[in-house]
């Protein structure tokens, strides 16, 4: 496995997604025992680093992975999971969803924490002074129950320089984008790398 240095820790360049887990034959329930076996590949091949979130698998993701990882030692493994501001809520409640992660995923702490998929058509919730989004995040991570805190986004670059050069800007510490050869194109992943490296 080749490594990459982020801050105080050394990351696998190959992480493990858990958007799409395998079902059972029903097409709806996961098929627990089958993941457990692919974390346990992964962890005995250096993968170490697993993403999820609070939608996935109808918010059944997070459960799951959480319990296969618990099985192992904490601090042999990183753990990623994302706040749905994006999902057009007519109320958010970041204190109540962020405590339910944690105990869905069964840990006391999130190596990594992602304010998911801010973009064109969520940044206004994310701004909005009435759920006080980025104020608990931030509080959450100076009280040691989020380690590094970031955000994910499809949005276009002007959108993505918006949320930079705004609020949240000093506060992130990294971001996840949809990056492949065809999105390099498609989505502008080339002129987002760009403006990412620069901040």
């Amino acid at each position: 496995m080749y490594y990459r240095d982020f801050q105080d820790i050394k990351l696998p360049a190959l992480g493990f997604g858990t958007m799409r887990l395998p079902l059972k034959e029903d097409r709806k329930t996961i098929d627990e025992e089958l993941v457990e076996s692919m974390i346990d590949y992964a962890m005995s091949h250096g993968v170490n680093y697993f993403d999820t979130a609070w939608p996935y698998h109808d918010g059944k993701s997070e459960s799951v992975v959480g319990s296969i990882l618990s099985k192992y030692p904490r601090d042999s493994w990183y753990l990623a999971t994302k706040y749905p501001g994006h999902q057009h809520m007519t109320e958010f409640n970041p204190a109540a969803t962020f405590t339910r992660q944690l105990e869905k995923c069964r840990v006391d702490y999130f190596d990594f924490y992602l304010l998911h998929n801010i973009c064109e058509n969520s940044l206004d919730d994310y701004l909005d002074p009435r759920w006080g989004m980025l104020e608990y995040f931030v509080e959450q991570k100076k009280a040691g129950r989020i380690r590094h805190l970031g955000f994910s986004t499809h949005a276009k670059p002007d959108t993505l320089k918006e949320i930079l050069d705004g609020p949240y800007g000093r506060h992130m510490e990294f971001c996840q984008i949809q990056l492949n050869y065809l999105d390099w194109t498609l989505q502008n992943a080339e002129e987002k790398v760009r403006i990412l490296n620069a901040h």
